[in-house]
C-alpha cells in the first residue's frame, strides 16, 4: 500500500493549524465519497474501480498481444492526459535496455516540425536485415481536435496509408469519446479500431481506461495487475483514508501559510515519469482562481547538482514531495580496485541501493534543516500492482485537495484561453 510521512514537515505548522486542515480535508473527502462537489460529473474514475469492467481489460489484453506480437514500432498520439499516463507507468516498469516487444515512441505532444520530420525518416529507415519496420499507431484524444495531436495524427496516417494501403485500418487504433468528434468520423470513414473513453473521465485522470492501458499492455506490462493495484488502493481508501487526509491537510495549510512551490521529485530515475504525470494531476486540477502550489517536478541526485543550490538555500516559498521506493530493484554493488585511486573504498561491497537511499535520507535531513517541509510517499517496491495503488492513491489525494481549495478539480477553464487566441491567429 501507499505510505506517506509527513514528520519532515509537520514542524512548520502548528498542532492547531493542521488540526483545523484535517477538518477541512474530511470534509473534502466526503464531497469525493457522496459525489456532492463542483464537476462531480466526473467522477467516472472512481466509477471504473467500484465497478471494474473485466470483459474490457481481456479485449485490451488480447489486442495488445496481437499488436506487440507484429509491431516494431507502436506510436502513442496524445498529448497531456492522453500520453502522460501512460508514459509513466511504461517507464517505471519496462526496464531500460529491453528490446522485448516493439519500441514505445510518443507524437502528438508538441508542435515541432523538425521531431515530425525527423520521426517519419526513422520509420522509413529499414531494419538491420533490409525489411521494413511494421508500424503500428494508437491516437488519443476525447474530440479530436487538440492542435497538437490532430497535426501529427494527419501527418503520421498519412504516411502509414501510403505505406500499408488498405491493411493501414487494422494498425490504428483511436481512443476517443463515445460519440461525436472528429475522431470518430474518421474511424466511421477509415474503419479504424476503436477504444472509448467514458463521458465521466476527463483526460488527466484517465490513465486506467483504454486511454492508459493500451499502450501499457502493448508494452508488455500486465495491465490486470495495474488496474487491480488500483481497485485495492480504492477499498483501502474508502475504509481508511487517514494517511491521505493528514497529506492533504499538510499541503493545504502550506498553501495557506504562503507557500508557492511543490518540489515533486525522487531519487528513482524510473519515477520522472510519474513525477510529470503527477505534475500535470495537481496543476491542471488546482492551478485556477490565484489558487494553488506550483508543482515543480526533480530527479534525483541529478538534480541535487542543479537546482539543489536553490532548494537548498533559495526563497523559502516551497515545500517539497518525495516519492520512495522501499525495497531495490538491483542488488549491484560496488566491486573492489586495486588501487584506491577514486577514493571509493569505503563503498565496497555496499549496493548501489544503498548508497542512494543515504544520499536520500542526507537530502532530506539537510532540506528540512534548510527550512524546506519534505513530505515523503512511499512504495514497498516497483512493480504495476504497487504502481496501480500510487496511482489512485494521486487521484483521490487531488480531488480531496482541491475540493479543500474551493475550486472544481476536474476542469480547465485557462486551457481554453491559450487555445482561442492561437486559432484567432491561425484564422481559424
Amino acid at each position: 500500500m501507499v505510505t506517506v510521512d509527513i514528520d519532515g514537515a509537520r514542524g512548520f505548522i502548528t498542532e492547531d493549524e493542521f488540526n483545523q486542515g484535517k477538518k477541512r480535508a474530511e470534509g473534502a473527502f466526503e464531497k469525493v465519497k457522496k459525489g456532492s462537489g463542483p464537476g462531480n460529473e466526473w467522477l467516472g474514475w472512481r466509477r471504473i474501480l467500484d465497478q471494474p469492467n473485466d470483459a474490457e481489460l481481456d479485449r485490451i489484453e488480447q489486442h495488445a498481444l496481437s499488436v506487440r506480437e507484429d509491431a516494431d514500432i507502436f506510436i502513442v498520439c496524445g498529448i497531456g492526459g492522453s500520453y502522460q499516463g501512460a508514459k509513466a507507468i511504461i517507464e517505471a516498469l519496462k526496464k531500460p535496455f529491453d528490446s522485448r516487444g516493439p519500441e514505445i515512441l510518443f507524437a502528438g505532444h508538441n508542435m515541432s516540425g523538425n521531431y515530425l520530420k525527423q520521426l517519419l525518416s526513422y520509420l522509413k529507415q529499414p531494419k538491420e536485415d533490409g525489411s521494413e519496420k511494421s508500424v503500428y499507431l494508437n491516437v488519443i484524444s476525447k474530440s479530436g481536435t487538440t492542435l497538437e495531436t490532430a497535426i501529427a495524427f494527419r501527418t503520421i496516417r498519412s504516411w502509414m496509408h501510403e505505406q500499408y494501403g488498405e491493411e493501414t485500418k487494422n494498425r490504428i487504433t483511436a481512443t476517443t469519446g463515445p460519440t461525436g468528434g472528429v475522431l470518430n468520423q474518421i474511424i466511421d470513414e477509415e474503419g479504424y479500431h476503436k477504444y472509448e473513453i467514458p463521458d465521466d473521465i476527463g483526460g488527466r485522470f484517465s490513465v486506467l481506461t483504454p486511454v492508459g492501458l493500451f499502450p501499457v499492455s502493448v508494452a508488455g506490462i500486465d495491465i490486470q495487475t495495474l488496474f487491480y493495484g488500483a481497485v485495492a488502493e480504492y477499498k483501502t481508501n474508502e475504509s481508511d483514508p487517514e494517511s491521505l487526509l493528514n497529506y492533504a491537510a499538510l499541503r493545504f495549510k502550506m498553501h495557506k501559510k504562503g507557500y508557492a512551490l511543490d518540489v515533486i521529485g525522487s531519487f528513482e530515475p524510473e519515477l520522472s515519469g510519474f513525477c510529470g504525470w503527477t505534475q500535470q494531476l495537481l496543476g491542471e486540477s488546482e492551478g485556477k482562481e490565484g489558487k494553488g502550489l506550483f508543482p515543480a517536478t526533480a530527479s534525483y541526485s541529478t538534480d541535487l547538482h542543479s537546482i539543489g543550490q536553490m532548494i537548498q538555500q533559495g526563497q523559502r516559498n516551497m515545500m517539497e514531495t518525495l516519492l520512495v521506493i522501499d525495497k531495490p530493484f538491483s542488488d549491484l554493488t560496488l566491486v573492489a580496485a586495486h588501487n584506491d585511486v577514486d577514493q571509493l573504498d569505503y563503498l565496497t561491497g555496499r549496493s548501489i541501493h544503498e548508497i542512494n537511499k543515504s544520499a536520500l535520507e542526507g537530502t532530506c535531513q539537510a532540506h528540512i534543516e534548510g527550512g524546506v517541509p519534505v513530505v515523503r510517499v512511499g512504495l514497498d517496491k516497483l512493480n504495476a500492482q504497487q504502481m496501480g495503488r500510487l496511482i489512485y492513491f494521486y487521484e483521490l489525494f487531488t480531488a480531496v485537495y482541491v475540493y479543500m481549495l474551493e475550486v472544481n478539480p476536474f476542469n480547465q477553464p485557462g486551457v481554453e484561453n491559450y487555445k482561442k487566441a492561437m486559432y484567432r491567429l491561425l484564422g481559424k
